[in-house]
């Protein structure tokens, strides 16, 4: 019998892989640097919130839009930190996670017909998301060693049909942060072609070289970007699944046309306390940029020691080497092998590609204790030996 039709549309976009690399890692007792997700808890004021809103009794169905404390929170957030206006009641939607918010934009703006140009490598929900709404994707390579990208393909791939650009800043799996040039010229493109910009920017407060810039803070973006955050990587609570939408009441609205269908609603008890965390002071979010930098360069000059071309990420916790630099010529290959001859996990680059341009490419995640990293490092040191 033939697959069903979503499930052969939607096969390869990464899922076999990671799957694959987890089964090795518990198999083996391998260090897993594959998955990105922390091994410790967010901070206690976040934890303690959950708890106390459970026992409050905030345990039903929230509102469609989210809880109004926690749209507040977000409107609070993006003025701190960015200085944009957002109105909590019709430019703020909370979504499952903001792989749900993805989804659920391109469900909206992009459908059967329609283009969506996309900068690879590409997290694998974007091309799951972009096939779902029934949109075809078209990419621009991102090339290391700085993965920048050729300001003429991407206006290349551009069409009559082209809807949206989905941008990723800071950008998983690369840990690029966009420049502000580089931005202006997604900016200049979109506005010149009457595009929408949805822009995930979960790693935000992740950045160790440079600053995160909106691009919905440049001239022009505000009406035509979707803004999607989420608490996940901020506040380390990937499995909670909070995320949110900010853009105009038209645009917001779209998504949640679609959202409503998806999830309608969820994390009840996790609302409230992630408003809560959203107003912490700076002494936590500089504190938490540090200890992701301490545990970047951990990882990162481990790896150089080990002999490995590796591209030190300017955000996010993933950092990408070059396996020709230890005698592969391919990623997959590699990974495979890692665990049988270090006892580590990672995953190969090739998963967020089209192309081949990922084909030697590897993504290591240093969001894991010190210790732990410790012992990767040591464990790649000596499959060199």
């Amino acid at each position: 019998m033939a697959a069903p039709f979503l499930v052969d549309r939607l096969h390869g976009f990464g899922t076999t892989i990671f799957a694959e690399m987890s089964a090795l890692a518990v198999r083996t007792g391998s260090i897993n640097l594959g998955q990105g997700f922390p091994d410790t808890d967010g901070p206690p004021e976040l934890l303690d919130a959950a708890v106390q809103a459970i026992r409050d009794g905030r345990n039903q169905y929230p509102p469609g839009p989210g809880i109004p404390e926690l749209r507040q929170a977000i409107v609070r957030h993006q003025r701190r930190f960015y200085g944009l206006a957002v109105d909590p009641d019709r430019e703020v939607l909370v979504t499952t996670g903001a792989t749900e918010a993805i989804a659920a934009a391109m469900i909206a703006l992009a459908g059967p017909g329609d283009e969506v140009v996309v900068f690879e490598p590409l997290y694998d929900s974007y091309a799951a998301s972009i096939a779902i709404g029934g949109a075809t994707r078209r990419v621009v390579t991102l090339r290391a060693p700085d993965f920048s990208f050729d300001v003429e393909a991407l206006r290349a791939a551009i069409t009559s049909r082209t809807r949206v650009i989905l941008l990723n800043t800071p950008h998983n799996p690369t840990g690029k942060v966009y420049s502000a040039g580089e931005l202006a010229v997604i900016a200049g493109l979109a506005v010149e072609h009457d595009l929408v910009v949805v822009s995930d920017e979960v790693y935000e407060h992740i950045v160790f070289d440079g600053s995160h810039i909106p691009i919905a803070s440049l001239p022009g973006m505000a009406e035509r970007t979707v803004t999607i955050s989420s608490a996940g990587k901020t506040f380390s609570c990937t499995g909670w699944k909070i995320g949110w939408v900010t853009g105009t009441p038209a645009l917001v609205d779209a998504v949640r046309t679609a959202k409503q269908f998806l999830t309608f609603t969820s994390g009840a008890p996790f609302q409230p306390a992630v408003a809560r965390a959203l107003d912490l002071d700076d002494g936590y979010y500089t504190g938490f940029l540090a200890g992701m930098r301490q545990s970047r360069d951990r990882l990162c000059d481990g790896l150089e020691k080990a002999g490995f071309e590796t591209f030190r990420p300017s955000g996010t916790y993933f950092t990408t080497v070059d396996v020709r630099s230890v005698g592969y010529d391919d990623g997959v290959a590699f990974c495979r092998e890692l665990p049988e001859r270090a006892g580590v996990v990672a995953i190969p680059s090739t998963v967020f590609y089209d192309t081949d341009a990922g084909r030697s490419l590897v993504r290591f995640a240093f969001c894991k204790r010190p210790e732990v990293l410790d012992e990767a490092v040591g464990r790649l040191a000596g499959m060199r030996r």
